[in-house]
């Protein structure tokens, strides 16, 4: 069945794979760059990695895109404390790799080669890292047979597996069960997760329940985020903060009306939105569906505020520390797909509201169910709710408490993380 599945992989999945990237590089732009950025990959690891101090041990950490990176620093930070390991970076992603070329915590940053079997063997004969770590899904095959061929332990960090996950689809579990019996360490987030995986013939000694490392980190970037001041103290004084983040179109039909009802008894409240996407088609849009309402000012105009109602975030990276406003927020993509990260709100101790797509999300879940958490399914539910909100102050803050109190009781997965690699190398 091993043969079968290398055959299987090597000579119809990965062909089809190419081509599709291929003919998409013709289309989508962040695919292209993909395309280009990987153009002389291993020219550049020779050169760069012929710099490196080879007296240390190698970690190379990868991810798909910028999402989990963020996952993977925590435990990067704490490596580089000490003076004897390199750190090689990888990305599947333009956005992850272009976001963190400078990252000061790196040694190098490359793209991972698409997975055909000369390009793995070739990536881990030139880099031969001591240690893979993989953060949460992102797993090659081609990669892992190569790292299994020159005995390189590796890791799968923050994993997850859903009772729901396609991996458990006859012929996937089949292929899945060969690809993890080659990966040394699974480091899961829960016990349900680690029970997932022993579905895949996982022995007991190689899985273990350490967290989640997305806790540790949004906790960190909060103590940063509050030292900064985005927004004059004075500005928003003795104001209710209502911030919706990384909204899509299909969020704002039901948040926008909502707020706009709870602005005409409530006029001590404020929005700021910050769209996934702030394309000026979609900032004029947002503006447009308060026309002759309410008052709105984009964010970059901020030193020209006169007690605007609406605030319309025009740029990206700062919506973390936004959340340092609120009173309440919402979470953006729970009305489109799969929601966004709502540990980025949780953290600062208020609710989080979103909408009913969050299956993705075990957060959403567990806040929804311990009460920090409100769950709305449309613009009567989210104008209810706002005004339930901002009229209950102790009900509010308690629901906060219950957010920040879920955020700090699973933070510590960073040093049950190192405790396992330390083991290793």
């Amino acid at each position: 069945m091993k043969t079968i599945w290398y055959i299987l992989y090597n000579f119809l999945i990965i062909p089809f794979l190419y081509l599709i990237i291929r003919l998409l590089g013709f289309f989508n732009n962040k695919v292209k760059r993909g395309i280009k950025g990987r153009d002389r990959i291993f020219e550049e690891l020779i050169l760069n990695s012929a710099t490196l101090d080879k007296s240390k041990k190698l970690i190379w950490f990868h991810s798909s895109s910028l999402g989990e990176f963020e996952q993977a620093k925590p435990i990067i930070k704490e490596l580089k404390k000490g003076d004897d390991i390199n750190i090689l970076i990888t990305f599947f992603s333009p956005s992850g790799y272009e976001n963190s070329r400078k990252y000061p915590y790196a040694d190098l940053v490359s793209y991972i080669p698409l997975d055909t079997h000369s390009n793995a063997e070739r990536f881990i004969s030139i880099v031969r890292p001591d240690l893979a770590v993989m953060m949460r899904y992102d797993i090659w095959p081609n990669h892992v047979w190569a790292m299994k061929k020159y005995n390189i332990p590796s890791i799968i960090v923050d994993a997850t597996m859903k009772d729901n996950s396609a991996r458990k689809l006859p012929l996937a579990k089949s292929f899945h069960k060969y690809l993890f019996g080659n990966i040394s360490t699974i480091l899961a987030v829960s016990e349900s997760d680690v029970q997932g995986f022993k579905e895949f013939n996982v022995p007991a000694n190689r899985i273990k329940a350490v967290g989640d490392t997305r806790f540790d980190r949004v906790y960190q970037r909060s103590i940063v985020a509050r030292e900064k001041n985005l927004i004059k103290e004075n500005l928003l004084k003795d104001k209710n903060i209502f911030v919706a983040g990384s909204t899509w179109q299909l969020d704002e039909d039901v948040i926008l009306p909502a707020f706009a009802k709870l602005s005409i008894y409530d006029s001590d409240t404020i929005m700021i939105i910050a769209p996934h996407e702030p394309t000026e088609v979609h900032l004029e849009r947002i503006e447009n569906e308060f026309a002759g309402t309410l008052e709105t000012i984009r964010f970059s105009f901020m030193n020209n505020y006169n007690n605007e109602r609406v605030i319309i975030v025009d740029s990206i990276g700062i919506l973390l520390t936004l959340y340092t406003y609120a009173d309440l927020a919402f979470v953006g993509g729970s009305f489109k797909q799969s929601i966004h990260n709502v540990l980025e709100a949780a953290v600062y101790g208020i609710p989080v509201m979103f909408g009913p797509k969050i299956e993705n999300s075990q957060e959403s879940q567990q806040l929804l169910k311990r009460g920090g958490g409100i769950l709305i399914k449309n613009k009567s539910e989210a104008y209810r709710q706002l005004r339930t909100m901002f009229n209950n102050d102790k009900l509010r803050k308690a629901k906060g408490k219950i957010s920040f109190d879920y955020v700090k009781e699973n933070l510590g997965a960073t040093e049950k993380i190192l405790e396992e690699i330390y083991k290793i190398i």
